[in-house]
């Protein structure tokens, strides 16, 4: 610990902080493939524990609760210890989570594993989010992120048809045995790579390193009162709304129904649908990128988050009403090509709001995200099961769930007051 700290800081941009970036970005990759597994792993599970629509939408949605209100606390630990140090400390509880997974003798077992992997991979995207914003010129936060998270997409890639494959060849504990050894793998490679300089109360900060919260401690009470200011703005409410429903959507389709629609609506194999999935994540991986790329800044960056939403509440509505099996196969693809406009919001949240509460209103954004993922999950699991007990085809009523959250989340942000956004700042603006 005392060699690292002891390091001289790296430079902005260079070429150590970019690998200690990458490095930090496995972890959210094995976030993002435990995040997913529901879409291959749904089908059997199903059969093995003979889950519910409804119990289905619980496990998958017990990730995403635990990992939503472990937010702030991970927030404050970044902020109190760094970021090497608090990834380190919590990922070992997604280690054992999915070990915990893998031999889980019932469905409380599995929810207890799924419970474990929300805690431990809690601090993985906003950890590099505080270290993009820490170590890198400011203009480039949204290239950075985007670029992150296209990087990220490698664990969803493996929950596809690499998933399908070794679950059809061997059974689903085998694809969380997986998953543990990669975080296991993961977990060294942050250790051995990943360092950050000793922080003083005479270092002198500039740009994007004025972000970085006062290095005084504080506690997660404070820190809790520290968000009553974020609620006392007249934009929070909106940014939350969409927030809840944006990513949602996008985990909701790839990490839990799509798998299952395929099988159960088309009759494709497993191997087939995580084909199907594979393509979406591909998609998927470039669309951050691309997004981050062409961000507009100002208003026009809020136009195209609400227009692509709209978009995919769209496609929801379509793949509802049609039970096409060509929409079914490629409304997915386009969403996931769509879905990086995501990325913009982070941007959206980090001219929001006072450099000195960055961190707070990135922890706030991610709590908020990621409890919408759960709600999301456990709403279209009630209203799969409510639709299985009228004598309705249950995927109708999932995907016109995801089309009624998703249109309501944008309009209360469309509707409600928003942040004034400067216009993108010229390359090397700060």
């Amino acid at each position: 610990m005392n060699k690292h700290a002891a390091s001289p800081p790296p430079t902005r941009g260079s070429t150590s902080a970019a690998a200690m970036l990458v490095a930090l970005a496995t972890a959210f990759a094995l976030s993002q493939a435990f995040r997913t597994v529901g879409a291959m792993m749904a089908t059997p599970l199903t059969q093995h524990f003979g889950l519910t629509p409804q119990a289905l939408g619980t496990w998958a949605g017990t990730f995403h609760f635990t990992f939503g209100i472990m937010q702030l606390a991970m927030g404050v630990s970044i902020d109190h210890f760094g970021v090497r140090r608090t990834v380190l400390t919590a990922f070992p509880l997604a280690i054992a989570g999915a070990a915990l997974c893998t031999v889980a003798p019932g469905f409380g077992a599995l929810l207890l594993g799924q419970a474990l992997i929300g805690v431990g991979c809690a601090p993985a995207f906003l950890a590099c989010t505080v270290f993009i914003a820490r170590h890198f010129d400011a203009s480039r936060f949204t290239a950075m992120s985007g670029l992150v998270m296209s990087l990220a997409g490698m664990g969803i890639l493996f929950t596809g048809t690499p998933l399908a494959l070794l679950i059809e060849a061997a059974s689903w504990r085998a694809g969380y045995a997986a998953l543990t050894a990669f975080a296991v793998l993961s977990w060294i490679v942050i250790f051995w790579h990943v360092h950050e300089p000793a922080r003083t109360t005479t270092t002198t900060t500039t740009s994007a390193a004025s972000d970085e919260p006062a290095p005084e401690h504080q506690s997660l009470r404070q820190a809790v009162r520290d968000l009553v200011p974020l609620f006392a703005m007249p934009h929070t409410l909106g940014l939350l709304c969409f927030a809840c429903v944006s990513y949602a959507a996008f985990i909701t389709l790839r990490g839990l129904w799509l798998g299952p629609v395929l099988h159960d609506r088309h009759g494709l194999s497993l191997v087939a649908s995580g084909n199907v999935a594979l393509v979406m994540t591909v998609a998927g991986m470039a669309s951050p990128m691309l997004f981050g790329r062409l961000d507009p800044g100002g208003a026009r960056r809020t136009r195209w988050m609400m227009r692509c939403a709209f978009a995919g509440a769209a496609m929801f509505a379509a793949m509802a009403l049609t039970q096409s099996r060509a929409i079914d196969i490629g409304l997915p693809i386009v969403y996931g090509m769509l879905s990086g406009y995501s990325v913009l919001l982070y941007a959206y949240t980090k001219n929001a709001y006072p450099a000195a509460v960055t961190g707070r209103a990135m922890a706030l954004l991610n709590m908020a995200m990621f409890l919408g993922v759960s709600l999301m999950q456990w709403t279209t699991g009630v209203a799969a099961s409510w639709a299985v007990a009228q004598g309705s085809e249950p995927f109708r009523a999932v995907f016109l769930t995801v089309s009624g959250m998703l249109a309501a989340g944008t309009l209360a942000f469309w509707v409600l007051p928003r942040a004034r956004e400067r216009a993108r700042p010229a390359s090397g603006e700060r």
